[in-house]
């Protein structure tokens, strides 16, 4: 992985808000972009196969509303989100998917293409624990077609995520 620099980020030709947080914040970390198939049944399956990257190592990132206020969830692209699980690591009681239009309002990206990094709105972030099984992962890169690899403690601590089993 190459580490980016703050102006290197932002001339970039491409960068996004989530690849400019990360260069913003110095860490180290790769993009990868890929054909978009707008018929793909999954953008995160699409992204994995697509990167040759296992579907274990490639985030998905999902807005939930918990108790009434949104939170993103970031789980791997091979499980599905516990709401139950996600709802008790914020310390909830109900959690359930978000409508797309709040989510796409509040992170200021599409959905296929919600970034977990420099989203609009910073909002409560759980990362699935499963993450620390790898020395990097990939998430969107705030488009449909790119992904951002980098450390999951990097993610974690660019997130201010709260890292807890909340996949299944």
């Amino acid at each position: 992985m190459g580490k980016k620099s703050k102006k290197q980020g932002r001339q970039q030709p491409g960068a996004t808000p989530a690849t400019v947080a990360a260069a913003d914040a110095g860490v180290e970390f790769t993009t990868h972009s890929y054909a978009h198939d707008p018929s793909a049944a999954g953008y995160g399956e699409e992204a994995a196969e697509a990167l040759g990257v296992a579907p274990e190592r490639v985030f998905k990132t999902l807005v939930a509303e918990v108790d009434g206020a949104l939170t993103v969830a970031i789980v791997p692209v091979s499980a599905s989100l516990d709401l139950k699980a996600l709802a008790s690591a914020v310390g909830g009681k109900r959690a359930a998917m978000a409508d797309p239009a709040a989510a796409e309002r509040t992170t200021g990206y599409v959905r296929g293409g919600i970034s977990p990094l420099g989203q609009r709105k910073k909002l409560p972030t759980v990362l699935d624990a499963s993450a620390s099984d790898h020395p990097t992962v990939c998430v969107s890169a705030g488009r449909r077609g790119l992904e951002i690899e980098l450390s999951w403690a990097d993610l974690a601590a660019l997130t201010d995520a709260l890292v807890a089993p909340v996949a299944r």
